[in-house]
């Protein structure tokens, strides 16, 4: 069943559960992530990075996540994650996500504002959700990959988000999700961060709309616990799921015989059972169990 950003979102409040949106930049990813769902009765979000084009372009994957969401026997969000510029949006809006992320974080602080509101105005008129961000997330791995700032950049304090900045920004802009920073990164963990939970609170006593956890691979199981509860809803998760199918890869190369050969469907139904079961494992900690 598709539904919105903001749909799901709300299905995440009254539950009280955080709603997985899991990267699916090819098919084995897209099937592992709905089968998951499906399986645990979880709704869920399936997102396109705008820096995974390079994998798969939205104009392919696009169509095919729609109509699987459709199909689907959970609610599905199909949204696109970390667009950067409008065209993309746009061109996402016109696929028919039912979910736009506009990061203009990297600008000054009207200029995001400016972009996000643009973006707001005609996705809603579209009848469609915006996530907007605010804040920086860290970035703990050199990759190709255009989201964050590297942990060496900037003093991680300085990068957290504002309660009363979130506040103006999202009076100013009418986004329906608020990706927040409070110490997460993306990419592989090389140091433990110091997550500042009691912030998603702070900037909750003063908007009360969902918030999005970008970086979410890597941090502790409780620690998804407290952000939920604290009022996270969405939660960005690719890494560690990705490296699970690769695991599961290694596994299978290492277990053949040397008579054996493996064709690479059998590499890619590994690779999409490590990540299903990953995902699972994820959605169980969503869904607070």
């Amino acid at each position: 069943m598709l539904v919105t950003l903001k749909e799901i979102c709300e299905i995440a409040d009254k539950r009280g559960i955080g709603v997985g949106a899991f990267n699916v930049p090819n098919l084995e990813s897209l099937t592992a992530a709905l089968e998951a769902a499906e399986e645990l009765n979880a709704p869920v979000i399936l997102s396109h990075a705008e820096a995974h084009d390079e994998l798969i372009p939205i104009e392919i994957i696009g169509p095919i996540m729609i109509k699987m969401a459709k199909k689907a026997s959970v609610p599905v969000c199909v949204h696109l994650d970390h667009g950067v510029s409008f065209e993309e949006c746009m061109k996402a809006l016109h696929i028919g996500f039912t979910s736009v992320m506009i990061d203009a974080s990297a600008y000054d602080y009207e200029e995001n504002i400016k972009q996000t509101a643009k973006v707001v105005e005609i996705a809603h008129a579209m009848g469609a959700s915006v996530e907007a961000e605010l804040g920086h997330i860290l970035k703990f791995e050199a990759e190709s990959s255009k989201e964050g700032v590297t942990q060496n950049d900037v003093n991680p304090e300085e990068c957290y988000t504002d309660p009363d900045t979130a506040k103006d920004f999202v009076e100013r802009t009418n986004v329906d999700a608020l990706a927040i920073a409070f110490g997460t990164a993306h990419g592989i963990y090389v140091t433990k961060p110091v997550l500042d939970l009691d912030r998603i609170t702070a900037i909750k006593e003063k908007i009360d709309i969902p918030f999005v956890m970008h970086g979410g691979s890597g941090v502790s199981k409780e620690e998804f616990k407290i952000a939920i509860r604290n009022g996270i809803r969405k939660i960005n998760y690719y890494t560690y799921m990705a490296l699970a199918g690769a695991e599961e890869v290694e596994k299978l190369l290492d277990e053949k015989q040397p008579e054996e050969k493996v064709q690479f469907h059998d590499i890619a139904l590994a690779g999409k059972a490590g990540m299903k079961e990953n995902i699972k494992e994820a959605i169980k900690i969503f869904l607070m169990e």
